[in-house]
């Protein structure tokens, strides 16, 4: 059964230990000049996008849609790597990258348009998870991501807000960000900035569960290993197997979501189903930029992206692994 604590990864997939203690030694020095920095800003002038939805739903292929369109400002591979002090991090990267104009400093990956390993992107500029930078504000329990009630009257807004409208001013336009981490706090969110909008993106839960179970493979070497996010109900699931373990996961998170956005104004909230996005994405282009320009801004609504994307739906499974997938979707929620 399922190990509360899970392996740090296999192969490729395995922690950096050199890096995580590079990482931290370099943030503990700057987080000190993102906190004066954080002083001359209050709030992002600019509506955010919060991306939110179970993992395996397209939420990384929509992030790089985002990216390539040029309408939104996102946490770059770069830029994570400064997660104590996002806004300097913006500001190296446009000294090492963006403005390279004699290619004095040339050797950083390109960006790879729209692949991607377990939300793992590639190149300098492709957009990341930033789950570092969430996990600063925002405390989660041992045995769930979630923040108790306790923990979430201490977030410091104010700071979070200073220090997102610092990285908005240096990047010049809208962030967009996942925010898959905090799903079930979605109406906290929205209390906590003036201007947001909640992108609940959704798949068919039974081809999320195939990609999870996949992830968990390839991530760890088994399917017995959890994998991602742990809903509050982690404690019941965790001895499950596999294939019903991940259904009640998918099940919880999706729930979540759906009652989160289900709280917040309107107005601040789209509801995209993953196979329309890959099938017409001109379509939820301009259902975007119509609820932007509800929150006062005014993005360009000519669509230039691609004309559709290849939707991932395949059965990659034996029939009879499908069918145990597809019984497990359906009871989902029953047995907990």
């Amino acid at each position: 059964m399922t190990p509360t604590q899970p392996d740090p990864g296999i192969g490729d997939f395995r922690r950096n230990q050199t890096l995580e203690s590079l990482l931290k030694e370099v943030n503990g020095w700057l987080g000190g000049c993102q906190e004066v920095i954080n002083q001359q800003y209050t709030r992002p002038g600019l509506p955010l996008l919060l991306l939110m939805g179970a993992p395996q739903s397209g939420t990384t292929l929509f992030m790089q849609w985002l990216a390539e369109s040029g309408q939104w400002a996102y946490p770059t591979n770069l830029i994570s790597r400064f997660y104590a002090a996002p806004y300097l991090g913006a500001r190296i990267q446009q000294i090492l990258i963006e403005n390279d104009i004699h290619g004095e400093i040339s050797g950083f990956k390109p960006t790879a348009c729209y692949t991607s390993t377990l939300g793992k992107t590639e190149g300098a500029l492709a957009p990341h998870e930033f789950w570092y930078f969430w996990r600063r504000f925002f405390t989660l329990e041992p045995d769930a991501d979630v923040v108790s009630p306790e923990n979430l009257a201490l977030v410091d807004t104010e700071k979070l807000n200073r220090e997102l409208a610092a990285l908005e001013f240096a990047l010049g336009k809208p962030l967009a960000l996942k925010a898959m981490l905090l799903n079930w706090h979605i109406p906290f969110l929205e209390a906590a900035f003036d201007k947001v909008l909640f992108v609940n993106l959704q798949r068919e839960p039974a081809y999320v569960v195939q990609s999870m179970l996949a992830g968990r493979q390839k991530q760890y070497g088994s399917e017995e290993i959890w994998y991602s996010f742990k809903p509050p109900e982690y404690i019941r699931l965790k001895n499950l197997p596999p294939v019903e373990q991940v259904a009640e996961q998918i099940y919880a998170i999706r729930k979540a979501t759906d009652e989160g956005i289900a709280r917040v104004n309107p107005s601040r909230a789209l509801t995209i189903q993953y196979e329309e996005f890959c099938q017409n994405p001109a379509t939820i282009w301009a259902a975007l930029i119509e609820k932007f320009a509800g929150l006062e801004c005014y993005l360009n609504n000519a669509y230039t992206g691609p004309s559709k994307f290849h939707a991932a739906n395949t059965i990659r499974v034996s029939a009879e692994r499908w069918a145990e997938i597809e019984q497990a979707v359906q009871t989902a929620g029953q047995t907990i």
